[in-house]
């Protein structure tokens, strides 16, 4: 399995790939701790939107709308901390390439 990851992400030691796990451990954790600061600051509170309905489900959503720039950004920082700033370029680049793709073909070639 991990000599599969090691092929696809093009790594050569396992050194390596346990710096990428760290990282992304690192990054998603923090990455949730920052959002909600961001929301309390934006002035989206969990508890003001659940008295509306689907609200919770749109905390959620605007949450996930934040969640997933800071990510990309704190990849990229987290990365270069830990000396990996090419494979988090490409990694970030190829998933926004991914994304951007999948929704410009949903729109216009239905």
């Amino acid at each position: 399995m991990f000599e599969r990851l090691k092929a696809k992400w093009n790594i050569n030691s396992n050194v390596q790939l346990i710096i990428i796990f760290i990282v992304f451990a690192i990054t998603g954790s923090l990455s949730l701790q920052i959002t909600k600061p961001i929301l309390i600051y934006i002035g989206v509170d969990s508890g003001y939107l659940k008295t509306f309905f689907l609200g919770y489900f749109l905390y959620v959503l605007i949450r996930i709308f934040i969640l997933f720039p800071v990510y990309q950004i704190l990849l990229i920082a987290i990365g270069t901390l830990f000396g990996q700033f090419d494979f988090f370029s490409n990694f970030t680049k190829n998933t926004f390439r991914k994304i951007f793709l999948k929704l410009f073909n949903k729109i216009f070639f239905k």
